[in-house]
C-alpha cells in the first residue's frame, strides 16, 4: 500500500488577523486537543522556564525587566498608520516621558548624582526595542551618544553646564560625527575645527559638500546643539579628530552659520528626525573644546596627556563603544521578538490534513518548518550568552572596575566583532519569521515587517558590518603573527581556542592568550559522535585557526613591498579577511554557549539547553562543510552523518519550542501581534468543531473523492466476480 504524504507547507496563507485578540496562550499550554495528531515526540524533559530567563538575563536581569516593563506600556508601542512628522513629535513626547523617569541615571558616575552601573543602563536600553525601536535610538542618540560624549570625553566645567539639561532633555542633542563622504572612517572627516588665538574661538567649517554630518538624529528638528567631530588645527598644525560642542538652535531658530537638511523619508525608524549639518565658519569659545584627551591654551598651544595621535584617537572613540555594545543587544533581542512570534503561531497554526485525512497539522509539527526557525533559535540563545560577556566587559571599562588599556582594547574589538553578526542574525531571523507566518506575516500588525525595516539600518549603524569584521580580522592577523614567534606548531591550535575561552572567563578575549591556550588540553579529533562537545570545538576553532593561518602566509610578502603593492595585496584578500573574523566569531559563540550551560542548575533545563547547543555547532559546521572536506577536518563518511543529527535535534527540540522562546522574557505585551495572541489557536478550534459537527451530521453533502472511491470499488468487485 502506498502512503501519500500531505504537501510541506511554505507557510500560513491566512492574513486575516483580528486586533481584539484573547489572551495569549500559555508557554506549557497545549495547543492541540488530545484527539488530535501529534507528528512530534514526546519528551520528558520540562524546561524551568523562569530558571533559564534569569540565566539568559544575567546580571543585571532586575534593569531588563525593568526595561521591559517600559516596553511592554501601550504608551511606548511602535505606531502603526502614522505619518512621519507625527510619529517624530511623539517619538519626542515619549522621550520626555523617559527623561521624567531620571532613565538614565545608571551611567553617570555618583559624583554626578548617578549610580555607577553602565551595563545595567545599557541591559535596560536594549529592551527598549520590544516597543518602539525609533523610541529606542531616540533614547541611544540623547543619552548613549550626545550626553555620553560630554561625559567621557569633556571634564568638570563641561560636566557642570551641560549634562543635567541633557538628561532632562531641556537641551535634546546631536551625535555629529558621520559625514557623507566618510561614513566609517573617522580620521579622514572633512569637518576642521580652526584656532584663532585672537578671539579665543574655534571656527567650525564644512570646506566641501561631502564633509556635511549625515544621518544624524536629532539635527532635522529638535536638537539644540551637537557634539561635532573635527579636526583639530592650531598653530598650523592638524592634531587629528577632536570633538567639540556646537550650538544649533536657540528658540527653535537656527543659528548663523549652521545649515539643516530633513534627511525626509527613511526605510525604517521614522520616529526620529535624521538630517545633516553643515557649518560655514560658526565660532565656539575655546572652552567648548571636549578636552579630557587634549586641551588647547589661550595661546594656542595644544597638549594631550597621550602623546602617540593614534593612542589619543583610538582612546577617544572608545569611550563611546556603548553605541555598537547596545546595538548588539538590541538585535538580539529583536530576533527573540521575531522567534517568539513566529514559534506561537506555528504551534496553532494549521494546515493540510494528517495520514487520517481529518485532523490537520500544525505548521511546527513539519520537519521543514522546524528547520527554517530552530536553528536561528539556537544561534539566538549563543548571541545572547555572548552578549552577557561582551556587556560584563563595558561595565567593567566603563564602571572602574577593569578600567585600563588592555581592557578597552579587548571591548573595542569584541563589540566590532559581535555587533555586525547579531545585527546580521536579527535580519535572517525576521525574515524567516515573517515567511514562517506565510501572508499573516506579512500584515503590518503582526510586527515582522516593522521589525525588519526599523533593524535594517543596524547593518550599518554605528559602523558597517564589513567594515567591523576587518579591524577583527587585522586584529587576529596581528595576534597571530606575533604569536608565531614564541610558540611551537604544537601550540597553535590551542592559542586559537584559548580566545574564545578567554571571553566568556574573563570577558577579555584577545589579551594573554599565548600564557592561557597551554591550559585547554587536548581535544579528541578521534571523537565517536559530532555531538561530542570537545570535538564540536575542535572543529570550529580548526577553522578559526586554519583561515588566519592561511591568510597570514598569503600575506607574508606585504612587509617587504612598497606601501602601494602591500595595499593592493591586502585589498585582493579582503573577503578572505572577513571569513576569517566570522569564524572567529563563530567559536566565541560556541564557547559562550557552553560556558552558559556551566550555569543552569536544573538539570531537565539543561539536558533540553545541551540539545540546543549541540544544534547551533552542528549547524554551524554545515554551513562550512566544503571547508572542513577540502581541508580533511571531516570524512566523507563522517559528513554525511550531519543531516541525521540534525534532523534528530529537530525532533527532540520541538516538544521545548514554546518554552525555549518563553524563557527571553516578552510576551504578549510585548509581541502586540494578534497572530501570537491566541486568536488562531480559536479560530482552528472552531474550524475543527465545524467539521466534527458537519461529519456526524446525516444531510452533510457526500465528497465527490468518497462517491468517486466508491465506484472504482464496486468496478473492481464487480470484475473480479466475473472473472470467477
Amino acid at each position: 500500500m502506498t502512503t501519500t504524504l500531505p504537501p510541506v507547507p511554505t507557510g500560513a496563507n491566512d492574513a486575516g488577523a483580528v486586533a481584539n485578540a484573547t489572551g495569549p496562550i500559555s508557554a506549557n499550554e497545549s495547543s492541540e486537543s488530545p484527539t488530535e495528531s501529534h507528528l512530534h515526540v514526546d519528551d520528558d524533559h520540562r524546561i524551568d522556564i523562569n530558571g533559564l530567563t534569569k540565566v539568559l538575563d544575567g546580571r543585571w536581569r532586575d534593569m531588563r525587566d525593568y526595561g521591559r516593563s517600559i516596553a511592554a506600556d501601550p504608551d511606548f508601542a511602535r505606531p502603526m498608520n502614522i505619518s512621519k512628522e507625527d510619529h517624530r513629535e511623539l517619538t519626542l513626547r515619549r522621550l520626555k516621558k523617559l527623561a521624567e523617569r531620571n532613565w538614565s541615571e545608571q551611567m553617570l558616575p555618583k559624583s554626578l548624582g548617578g549610580t555607577n552601573n553602565p551595563g545595567g543602563n545599557l541591559a535596560a536600553f536594549e529592551e527598549l526595542v520590544a516597543g518602539d525601536p525609533s523610541v529606542q535610538i531616540k533614547a541611544g542618540v540623547q543619552f548613549g551618544l550626545f550626553a555620553s560624549a560630554i561625559l567621557h570625553l569633556g571634564t568638570e566645567e563641561h560636566h557642570k553646564k551641560w549634562l543635567a539639561p541633557t538628561m532632562s532633555l531641556d537641551l535634546p542633542g546631536v551625535y555629529a560625527m558621520t559625514e557623507i563622504g566618510h561614513g566609517s572612517d573617522v580620521s579622514a572627516v572633512g569637518t576642521t575645527a580652526t584656532y584663532d588665538p585672537e578671539t579665543e574661538e574655534f571656527v567650525i567649517d564644512t570646506p566641501f559638500r561631502a564633509a556635511t554630518k549625515e544621518f544624524l538624529g536629532n539635527a532635522a528638528l529638535h536638537g539644540h546643539a551637537a557634539v561635532v567631530f573635527a579636526h583639530l588645527i592650531t598653530n598650523g598644525v592638524n592634531h587629528g579628530v577632536h570633538c567639540f560642542f556646537v550650538p544649533i538652535r536657540e528658540d527653535g531658530k537656527i543659528l548663523p552659520g549652521v545649515s539643516v537638511e530633513d534627511d525626509g523619508e527613511k526605510g525604517g525608524l521614522n520616529g526620529i528626525d535624521n538630517g545633516r549639518l553643515a557649518f560655514d565658519h560658526v565660532r565656539v569659545p575655546r572652552t567648548n573644546l571636549l578636552n579630557r584627551y587634549g586641551d588647547v591654551a589661550a595661546d594656542g598651544t595644544y597638549s594631550s596627556d597621550i602623546a602617540s595621535p593614534g593612542r589619543r584617537f583610538f582612546t577617544m572613540l572608545t569611550t563611546l563603544v556603548q553605541g555598537r555594545v547596545s546595538l548588539s543587544g538590541a538585535a538580539i533581542n529583536a530576533a527573540e521578538l521575531a522567534l517568539g512570534i513566529a514559534v506561537t503561531y506555528a504551534t496553532q497554526r494549521r494546515q493540510f490534513a494528517d495520514f487520517t485525512g481529518i485532523n490537520e497539522v500544525v505548521l511546527l509539527d513539519y520537519q521543514l518548518h522546524q528547520k527554517r526557525l530552530f536553528p536561528l533559535l539556537a544561534r539566538t540563545y549563543a548571541s545572547a550568552f555572548a552578549q552577557e560577556d561582551l556587556l560584563q566587559a563595558f561595565h567593567e571599562v566603563f564602571s572602574g572596575e577593569g578600567d585600563t588599556e588592555d581592557n578597552r582594547i579587548d571591548l573595542e574589538t569584541m563589540a566590532a566583532a559581535l555587533k555586525p553578526t547579531s545585527s546580521w542574525l536579527a535580519l535572517d531571523t525576521i525574515q524567516a519569521c515573517r515567511e514562517a507566518c506565510g501572508g499573516a506575516g506579512y500584515m503590518a500588525e503582526n510586527r515582522l515587517v516593522g521589525l525588519h525595516d526599523d533593524l535594517d539600518v543596524y547593518a550599518t549603524f554605528e559602523g558597517d558590518n564589513h567594515v567591523l569584521l576587518q579591524l577583527v580580522g587585522k586584529r587576529l592577523l596581528g595576534e597571530y603573527a606575533n604569536s608565531m614567534k614564541d610558540m611551537d606548531t604544537g601550540n597553535v591550535t590551542k592559542f586559537i581556542a584559548s580566545r574564545a575561552e578567554t571571553i566568556s572567563t574573563r570577558h577579555t578575549p584577545w589579551r594573554r592568550l599565548l600564557q592561557s591556550a597551554a591550559d585547554l588540553g587536548s581535544v579528541r579529533r578521534t571523537a565517536a559522535s559530532l555531538r561530542d562537545p570537545s570535538l564540536q570545538v575542535e572543529l570550529i576553532s580548526s577553522r578559526a585557526e586554519g583561515l588566519i593561518e592561511e591568510l597570514s602566509l598569503d600575506l607574508r610578502q606585504a612587509s617587504s613591498m612598497s606601501k602601494q603593492d602591500a595595499a593592493a595585496l591586502v585589498n585582493s584578500h579582503q573577503a578572505e579577511l572577513i571569513d576569517a573574523a566570522k569564524a572567529h566569531v563563530d567559536l566565541i559563540l560556541l564557547t559562550a554557549f557552553n560556558n552558559g550551560l556551566e550555569k543552569i542548575e536544573d538539570k531537565e533545563t539543561k539536558a533540553v539547553l545541551v540539545r540546543l547547543r549541540d544544534l547551533f555547532a552542528l549547524t554551524t559546521i554545515k554551513r562550512e562543510l566544503a571547508w572542513y572536506l577540502m581541508h580533511g577536518h571531516l570524512s566523507h563518511g563522517r559528513a554525511r552523518t550531519l543531516d541525521d543529527y540534525i534532523n534528530r535535534l529537530l525532533t527532540k527540540i520541538r516538544p521545548h519550542a514554546l518554552d525555549l522562546v518563553a524563557a527571553f522574557g516578552y510576551t504578549q505585551e510585548h509581541w502586540r501581534a494578534p497572530i501570537s495572541s491566541g486568536l488562531e489557536r480559536q479560530r482552528q478550534e472552531e474550524a475543527a468543531d465545524y467539521y466534527r459537527r458537519h461529519r456526524a451530521s446525516n444531510d452533510a453533502p457526500i465528497d465527490e473523492k468518497v462517491l468517486y472511491k466508491r465506484e472504482q470499488d464496486a468496478k473492481k468487485k464487480a470484475e473480479r466476480n466475473k472473472a470467477s
